[in-house]
């Protein structure tokens, strides 16, 4: 079991853990899956400037998470959106918190201040992990989003990394 950074490779195996939730759950509010090409493209992009970590057991990816833009504009540049996704079946097991860990101490080397992480609501355990690293609740969005026939709303935690 390792944590290590995403290579081009783990593309399908990323695109087959988050298509898990396009498909089934609210935590993603895209609706169609994605394929591995586009997946590859999305992780080429993010990693070029941000941290982007996958769990690996055996040779299979579990899990991944990430640090990305947070908006455009150029004073939000020391500000980054954080996710993380675990392959359905094997929740449960630590595998996101030892991605955050990473992903956490990845950050700390960069000019990134403020961490943030929009959460689809309800979700509890994406709550519990993220106020497990200090993240506190910032805004709550009502029925933003509608998947599956409901609305759904979102929350934004954040944490503040600090001076270096």
């Amino acid at each position: 079991m390792s944590v290590r950074f995403v290579r081009p490779e783990d593309a399908e195996q990323v695109a087959r853990i988050y298509n898990y939730y396009v498909e089934n759950g609210h935590q993603t509010f895209e609706t169609a899956p994605v394929g591995a090409a586009e997946m590859g493209e999305r992780i080429s992009a993010i990693s070029e400037k941000y941290p982007y970590l996958v769990f690996e057991e055996n040779g299979e990816v579990l899990g991944y998470a990430y640090a990305a833009l947070y908006k455009i504009r150029q004073a939000y540049r020391h500000s980054a959106e954080i996710s993380v996704y675990v392959k359905w079946g094997v929740r449960s097991r630590g595998i996101g918190r030892r991605l955050y860990e990473k992903l956490f101490e990845e950050l700390k080397e960069t000019d990134i201040h403020a961490v943030i992480a929009g959460i689809s609501l309800p979700n509890e355990a994406s709550v519990r992990l993220h106020q497990s690293f200090g993240m506190e609740k910032v805004a709550h969005f009502r029925e933003v989003g509608y998947k599956f026939g409901r609305w759904i709303d979102v929350g934004y935690w954040e944490i503040v990394m600090g001076e270096k």
